[in-house]
């Protein structure tokens, strides 16, 4: 088995990406709400009320412009990650035609490889990406990605490592992984499913990785204690979904999130989001806003405090993990 990269100048560079992920919130309180690009890439996701996001022109060019207008809005307001993926349509187009631009010199990127976008810039392909674990797939993506976002990918992470993708047993993919990682770029896993627990600790075990994305909310809390774990460990911890895509923002959140919100003076997701924010394991926690609107509601996290009263509160909106994944999966592509 492929071990971590030999110590060296270009291993250090991937530490260094480590360190600043855990430290961004150093820097300022909102530097650690970072952006997902998964709603911004692409016409269609399953974000309540990505359609509304997005407005009636959904052509490649339209979007590029709105996503590059949603970025230069987090950019403006401190934040520091951004995340895409090769499966989500244009992202790392998008992403690296605005990091060409005007962009924060001192934005961090990260991305993912393992799936395949095969929707064809349809909202209603199925399926609109294919998992494609192997190292083959690894290598081209890499490169795909390279060309699009150059030398500012800092973060290159397993896009959904399940248990029975095999992929974190694959000595070919670890082996080409240990490879980039000896070449200075920081390396991540991110779980999803309800086999989150097993794809976290399997990654922790390894040694190999920098950083641990994966699904926390109010609604899913399997991964706590995994994720604990990987902080502890010294990993970088990105959390995603915090908003269970929508579930937890104004356009469907429990009446009870609703009247906590309320009572504190904020928006739903605003509340949901400090949620993930004070998790003390948690680095970055990512919003996926795909309007400035919506963006600067999320925003608003950085500057709430969390309670014991809130945690008791919001507490019974926890949700059994496979009753959340299964929910999850039938939340419709818009």
């Amino acid at each position: 088995m492929p071990s971590a990269a030999t110590p060296s100048h270009e291993h250090d560079r991937a530490l260094a990406v480590r360190a600043r992920l855990r430290s961004l919130g150093a820097e300022r309180p909102v530097a650690r709400l970072g952006l997902g690009l998964a709603a911004l890439g692409r016409p269609g996701y399953i974000t309540l009320g990505h359609a509304g996001d997005l407005g009636g022109d959904r052509s490649p060019e339209a979007m590029e412009r709105h996503a590059h207008t949603v970025l230069d809005a987090a950019g403006a307001a401190g934040v520091r990650y951004v995340d895409a993926a090769r499966s989500y349509g244009r992202a790392e187009d998008f992403l690296g035609s605005w990091l060409a631009g005007n962009a924060p010199a001192d934005v961090l990127v990260g991305s993912k490889w393992g799936y395949v976008y095969t929707a064809g810039w349809r909202v209603d392909a199925d399926p609109p990406e294919v998992k494609r674990h192997d190292a083959a797939t690894l290598r081209a993506q890499i490169a795909e990605s390279r060309e699009r976002l150059g030398d500012r990918l800092a973060l290159y992470q397993i896009h959904s490592a399940t248990p029975d993708s095999g992929v974190l047993s694959d000595a070919a993919v670890l082996e080409a992984l240990a490879e980039l990682r000896a070449g200075g770029l920081a390396l991540g896993v991110t779980a999803s499913g309800p086999s989150q627990v097993e794809t976290i600790e399997r990654a922790i075990d390894l040694g190999l990785f920098d950083a641990i994305q994966a699904t926390w909310n109010l609604h899913e809390r399997a991964a706590e204690r995994a994720l604990e774990r990987a902080h502890e460990a010294g990993l970088a911890v990105i959390v995603k979904e915090a908003l269970a895509n929508g579930r937890l923002s104004p356009r469907g959140a429990d009446p009870r999130l609703e009247a906590a919100a309320a009572a504190a003076e904020t928006t739903s997701d605003a509340l949901a989001l400090a949620a993930a924010l004070a998790r003390p394991w948690a680095d970055v926690v990512l919003s996926g806003a795909a309007s400035v609107a919506t963006l600067g509601s999320n925003l608003r996290a950085a500057r709430l405090s969390w309670s014991d009263a809130l945690e008791e509160r919001l507490g019974p909106l926890r949700e059994d993990s496979p009753g959340y994944w299964d929910r999850r999966g039938r939340l419709p592509w818009a």
